[in-house]
């Protein structure tokens, strides 16, 4: 059994797979493999693969299960003591694997790590994905050090510390696999966007600790699948959001926090319309329903609760700090 399985989701990306797998499998250290899962894709990167890369091992999913149920399906059938989730438009840096492996090797309270992710267009910014590691309001909105809301930063060494943060981005996810399948790993029914959020969440109500290491750099393109205008994403980013919350939530907080986030996410769809993104508009109606219909099944999926798993969360309203009082950073403990 190797030490760690780097894996890659695979649905129709023939054109990342020819141009990030070389750079990959040129710094895969010996003590890691790459496995790849296809969600049955229908463009021809399983031809690619089996004519350039016959010695990767690559487990075929039998439809697209999208991006939670599909790693579940491949990750029962790959043995390693730790998983990297690796989005397929990553590029890759020498040694990236090394400094994480040490991190988790010295503490076993650590069950994921996240990298340093830096657009692959623009390598000055940090990418919008993740960037310098992830944290989440009390509201459920999430954002990262480097990125807030529209605001990207430029990298210049200002969030090189290895700090504990609320979640890691699943474009380049490290997490211990036995901890992966003890938590239940991804929700099958987030299909894409938030799952690996809703992920930490459980990892943090677990007593688990989830870190940021700067001292590995990926370079990230973002939006391969679905890009960023899409309205799909946004419906499941929206509707997402909303499960995540139904099930992490301290049972005292819920009710006042579904009330405020309704009012945000209708303020939300009317600032689409305004803007003229009408789809979206309809997508926040569309992901709220959902919501409702899913909310008894969602609702039977909390398990163990942590109050100091909450307190975790930033206290305040990030809607509020970026719109009114017109905060653009954040640092792991403020925002200015």
């Amino acid at each position: 059994m190797k030490k760690l399985a780097i894996v890659i989701l695979n649905w129709n990306g023939k054109r990342f797979l020819e141009r990030f797998l070389p750079t990959l499998l040129e710094n895969c250290p010996d003590y890691a493999e790459v496995d790849i899962i296809d969600n049955a894709s229908t463009d021809d990167s399983l031809a690619f693969l089996a004519s350039a890369y016959p010695q990767l091992r690559v487990i075929v999913n039998d439809e697209n299960y999208g991006f939670a149920k599909g790693y579940n399906v491949g990750l029962r059938q790959i043995e390693a003591e730790y998983y990297c989730l690796l989005n397929s438009d990553i590029e890759v840096t020498p040694h990236w694997t090394d400094p994480i492996m040490a991190q988790m090797d010295a503490d076993t309270q650590i069950a994921a790590v996240q990298p340093k992710l830096i657009a692959f267009h623009d390598r000055k910014s940090f990418e919008y994905a993740g960037a310098a590691g992830g944290f989440i309001d009390k509201y459920g909105y999430p954002f990262c050090r480097g990125r807030f809301f529209d605001v990207l930063e430029e990298d210049k060494g200002q969030y090189d510390s290895a700090i504990q943060i609320f979640w890691a981005s699943g474009a380049a996810l490290f997490v211990r696999s036995e901890i992966y399948h003890q938590l239940g790993g991804l929700d099958d029914d987030f299909f894409a966007h938030m799952e690996e959020i809703d992920f930490c969440w459980r990892i943090n109500n677990a007593g688990y600790k989830i870190m940021f290491n700067p001292d590995s750099t990926v370079y990230h393109i973002g939006g391969g699948t679905l890009p960023k205008e899409n309205s799909f994403k946004t419906f499941l980013n929206y509707r997402n959001d909303l499960f995540l919350l139904l099930k992490n939530l301290p049972s005292h907080r819920l009710c006042i926090t579904f009330i405020i986030r309704f009012f945000l996410d209708i303020l939300a769809a009317f600032v689409f319309l305004l803007q003229g993104h009408r789809k979206d508009f309809v997508a926040v109606f569309k992901a709220m329903n959902a919501f409702r219909k899913g909310f008894r099944k969602m609702k039977k999926k909390r398990q163990t609760i942590s109050e100091q798993a909450f307190k975790m969360t930033y206290p305040h309203s990030i809607v509020f700090a970026r719109f009114i009082k017109r905060k653009k950073y954040f640092d792991g403990k403020k925002l200015s």
